[in-house]
């Protein structure tokens, strides 16, 4: 069997803490990108086509670098032709995570053993899909199966949080909407039309930049009585330069009426909205979480036919981050208003000045443990060496036993093996450092890291309650 109880697992001490320790802790997935609706109305899955491939970019983008069609991968293709198309694709894919996430996730949720491949695709197929049938699989029990105590949602600032009110207080687990309002820190792309929308969601004419501050707050003030403690901005450059109110004004008026900005004056702007975001999550202790260094939408071709978030982006890398991060987060830390904060960076090339600049602004006078986390191995880097060196540099260069841990970062309800993968991969790093004599053969020591780092710290640095 591949994926058999020590998957991963190659040393005695790394195998005890992940039996004895990890396996069964609860999961906190502070950040995803689960629908909702899906989950407040305990959507129930028929199809592991629509279940496994649906929204996926990672199969998408795996399919198309193994030649399949595009209507057997975002099109309107037959459900069996595009699972086997899949199947046709992991026997390809060793090497890559998703060989290794695909089977977890037939093992833990089909009860499935064998290799998947074109040989044996369309047994396991109907073997899927009747255990679909059969255990009325829905949104609620996938959850409830995987032991998650929180979700954290990714939530346009317009959004209603419906669903968020209907599901509050009435599970076992815990919906928590995220605040991301990604579409205004990108002025140039479609900022007019969407502060029209937020017009309308305000009933009043955001004329000015202070308008549209007034109307954010409101927002975040929203966001939090629904039960949001936690936002996201999703960046492409990490750009902070100071801006006059004037200079961010005209700037402002330019996003209004579709001009174009200098590369300065996108760094004024980005930088000054998430000043003035920055202070308004410190005030209701909420944390920041910033993704940053991504090229986005590369395919003009796709993009045009498909929209984004469809498996054609990659890694940016931005010569002068080390200079606009720090000067972003000294800006906030200068008048006590940075926030807790974790930074995701997708050029594993700078992890340790993305980790250093984190080490700058740990002071504060609430006693949060690294309140400024290097976050978790993000998108490229959500891989067994991404997250190795992830760990390496956070070891190195920061407080290891204080991380926060793992996220699914996924819009799958069976993609919870992630986290287990995660725990397997740090007792496996763990066990290893402890029997080349690099890390004590402390068990109590041991065991206060994995129980912190897969399930604890994450607790203990959102607040939240079992």
């Amino acid at each position: 069997m591949f994926i058999d109880e020590d998957f991963m697992l190659t040393t005695k001490t790394g195998r005890q803490l992940y039996h004895e320790v990890a396996k069964n802790l609860p999961i906190i997935d502070y950040h995803c990108h689960l629908d909702p609706a899906l989950i407040a109305n305990n959507h129930r899955f028929t199809s592991i086509t629509d279940l496994w491939l649906g929204g996926d970019h990672y199969k998408w983008r795996a399919m198309r670098a193994n030649g399949i069609p595009e209507a057997l991968i975002t099109g309107d293709g037959d459900a069996w032709e595009k699972f086997n198309a899949w199947a046709a694709t992991v026997e390809n894919l060793v090497g890559n995570p998703l060989y290794h996430w695909t089977h977890l996730e037939l093992k833990e949720y089909f009860g499935v053993t064998d290799l998947l491949n074109q040989e044996t695709a369309r047994e396991i197929y109907e073997t899927c899909n009747q255990v679909l049938a059969e255990n009325a699989y829905t949104s609620k029990m996938l959850i409830k199966r995987a032991a998650v105590r929180y979700i954290g949602t990714t939530d346009d600032v317009l959004s209603d949080l419906k669903e968020h009110r209907q599901l509050k207080g009435k599970n076992s687990f815990v919906v928590a909407p995220t605040f991301r309002p990604d579409p205004l820190l990108h002025i140039q792309k479609g900022l007019a039309a969407y502060v029209a929308q937020c017009q309308v969601v305000s009933g009043k004419r955001l004329a000015t930049y202070a308008d549209l501050v007034a109307f954010l707050t409101e927002r975040v003030a929203y966001f939090h009585e629904v039960g949001c403690r936690i936002s996201d901005h999703g960046l492409n450059e990490f750009l902070y330069r100071e801006a006059t109110d004037e200079e961010i004004e005209t700037i402002y008026q330019k996003g209004l009426h579709n001009q174009t900005v200098t590369r300065l004056e996108l760094g004024q702007w980005q930088g000054r909205l998430m000043r003035d975001l920055g202070r308004q999550y410190a005030k209701r202790g909420w944390t920041m979480q910033i993704h940053f260094g991504a090229v986005r939408s590369a395919n003009s071709r796709l993009f045009n036919k498909l929209g984004a978030d469809i498996g054609c982006d990659s890694i940016l890398d931005q010569g002068d981050t080390a200079m606009h991060l720090n000067a972003f987060l000294d800006a906030l830390d200068q008048t006590e208003e940075l926030p807790k904060t974790i930074l995701y960076n997708l050029n594993p090339m700078i992890n340790d000045l993305v980790a250093t600049a984190c080490g700058n602004f740990q002071s504060n006078s609430q006693g949060i443990k690294n309140k400024v986390q290097f976050g978790a191995g993000w998108w490229f880097n959500d891989t067994f060496d991404g997250m190795t060196k992830q760990l390496d540099t956070l070891a190195n260069q920061g407080l290891l036993m204080n991380f926060v841990g793992m996220l699914t970062d996924s819009r799958s309800f069976i993609s919870y093996p992630r986290h287990d993968y995660f725990r397997r991969i740090l007792c496996d790093y763990l066990g290893k450092k402890v029997e080349s004599g690099f890390y004590p053969n402390d068990q109590k020591l041991l065991e206060k890291m994995v129980r912190g780092i897969c399930y604890e710290n994450a607790r203990t640095y959102f607040d939240l309650q079992d």
